[in-house]
């Protein structure tokens, strides 16, 4: 009984497992190596989240973004009109055609500056206005530094003096 004894208290005793140890040396611990990546994980989800959280708006920025939003779709759903109507009704889609021809040139030029204006100040806007939201999340969060990996999650890298073949690699290169 003292043998048996004095092998488990050398493996299981003074409040350490040695097995446990040895082990933890060639694969991480399960379960400490889990709570890692939930923190990891936890920490991705509260910089998006802060990252994307939308501003409150007024009802007056809110009803002008959403009539923003309606001429592409418009001119899109417009554009397939024209191709139904051509096919429904030949003629009356013809007659509307002659039309559009009797527009002078210039009108169509105006129109084209009128549109592309309109849709380039909007895309200008809203990236400034991008640019900007991101400057103050980053300036709201301060200067973070990122926290050092842990030992285990990195890979080991092989050193020249470790691998003849690299030695000579990098003699080769001088």
């Amino acid at each position: 009984m003292g043998l048996i004894e004095q092998v488990f208290s050398l493996l299981f005793g003074s409040g350490r497992n040695v097995l446990r140890d040895t082990a933890e040396v060639f694969r991480p611990n399960a379960e400490a190596q889990a709570g890692r990546d939930h923190d990891r994980h936890s920490a991705a989800l509260e910089q998006f989240a802060a990252e994307f959280h939308a501003a409150q708006r007024g009802w007056f920025d809110r009803v002008m973004d959403a009539l923003n939003r309606v001429p592409r779709p418009a001119m899109a759903l417009g554009t397939l009109g024209l191709f139904v109507s051509a096919m429904v009704d030949p003629e009356w889609f013809a007659d509307r055609m002659v039309g559009l021809a009797l527009v002078p040139e210039p009108l169509w030029w105006l129109l084209g500056a009128i549109v592309s204006f309109y849709f380039g100040a909007r895309h200008q806007a809203k990236g400034q206005e991008f640019q900007r939201d991101l400057l103050e999340r980053m300036h709201r969060a301060g200067p973070e530094r990122p926290s050092e990996p842990d030992p285990q999650d990195l890979p080991s890298t092989p050193q020249a003096e470790d691998n003849a073949a690299l030695e000579a690699w990098m003699r080769q290169r001088r």
